[in-house]
């Protein structure tokens, strides 16, 4: 039986078009160069789309970066309505470490902002094979650094700020962190990890079991990991499911799917989380590819994942619940396990 056939059905159409237009996915182009074209192109195709509807606006500035490093980009979406000391979200794009830009999750980060209403802060970071680990970390912890010392002239609450990623953007978020509580950096309230990439042993049953959905199979992985890590041991910073304590995280929401390479070190990770004491919420989909709500947003499931999360955010930040979430609360069915 073919691995697509293990999916949820409405999940299966647009990964089927991805594999006829580039056999293997896109991240099976063997050359680094050619592949970051095609993203970068695809990116941007996305990026148009969303510009001619969204309602937030954004400016891009460059911040201080880890010291005798280069400045950091950095993008700042503010909703219509931006009330003063509001909660505010700083938002880490995946890529594997080596793909991706401001532009590469940009539909993301205005959904954010304009679902919660609050000021979003997304971060660039240099990529692998060029800079190893730890310029990542060290690049986003430079800039969240940056938001919350001017939490004042950006209008935001520091006392309630979440940081967001999915898959690389979850180790990074993961990652920076540990390395506020370990640095007594900013303090922040929430940290919201999508099928963050946190395990570079690729020992886990699921690691072994993703090798043709076309999305983020092992053998993307694998390569992912050597170029990240160009030799090092990794610390906790570079694979978080291996950092030697994890206590004093703040509360931290973990999803991933079935059909997800990552999806055992995950729950492992959401594992290690609660015996340290953690507050973790952990959802595991059924049929669920690697950010499979991307390829397929209109899909059933996918609108179910994002109104976990809004609903999750809401909490943690101090935000009215909204309509939707509310009503459900009422009937008993607000909660997923």
């Amino acid at each position: 039986m073919s691995q697509l056939d293990s999916l949820d059905p409405e999940l299966r159409a647009p990964l089927e078009e991805l594999l006829e237009n580039y056999p293997g996915g896109v991240c099976a182009i063997e050359d680094l160069a050619e592949r970051r074209r095609i993203d970068a192109l695809h990116a941007a195709q996305l990026v148009e789309a969303v510009k001619a509807a969204q309602t937030c606006t954004t400016e891009e500035i460059r911040v201080p970066g880890p010291a005798g490093c280069a400045d950091v980009p950095v993008r700042l979406y503010r909703p219509e309505r931006l009330r003063p000391d509001s909660p505010a979200v700083f938002f880490i794009h995946g890529g594997g470490m080596c793909l991706g830009d401001l532009d590469y999750e940009h539909a993301t980060a205005v959904k954010i902002c304009e679902e919660l209403g609050v000021l979003v802060v997304s971060t660039g970071y240099r990529k692998a094979p060029e800079h190893p680990h730890p310029a990542q970390v060290d690049d986003c912890y430079a800039a969240l650094r940056w938001m919350s010392d001017n939490a004042m002239s950006l209008h935001f609450d520091p006392g309630r700020l979440a940081i967001f990623g999915g898959s690389a953007g979850g180790n990074l978020a993961l990652a920076a962190a540990l390395k506020a509580r370990d640095l007594a950096g900013p303090p922040l309230s929430y940290v919201m990890a999508l099928y963050p990439m946190v395990d570079h042993r690729h020992i886990t049953p699921s690691s072994h079991e993703v090798t043709e959905i076309g999305v983020w199979d092992r053998k993307t992985n694998v390569e992912a990991w050597e170029w990240f890590l160009a030799g090092q041991r990794p610390d906790g910073y570079a694979a978080p499911l291996h950092a030697e304590d994890l206590a004093g995280l703040p509360p931290t929401f973990i999803d991933v799917g079935t059909a997800d390479a990552f999806r055992d070190e995950d729950i492992a990770l959401a594992q290690r989380l609660l015996t340290a004491g953690v507050s973790t919420e952990l959802h595991v989909y059924p049929g669920v590819y690697h950010a499979a709500e991307h390829y397929a947003p209109d899909a059933e499931v996918a609108r179910h994942m994002w109104t976990v999360r809004f609903r999750a955010l809401r909490r943690a930040l101090g935000l009215q619940p909204a309509p939707a979430d509310a009503d459900a609360d009422a009937d008993g069915n607000g909660h997923d396990v």
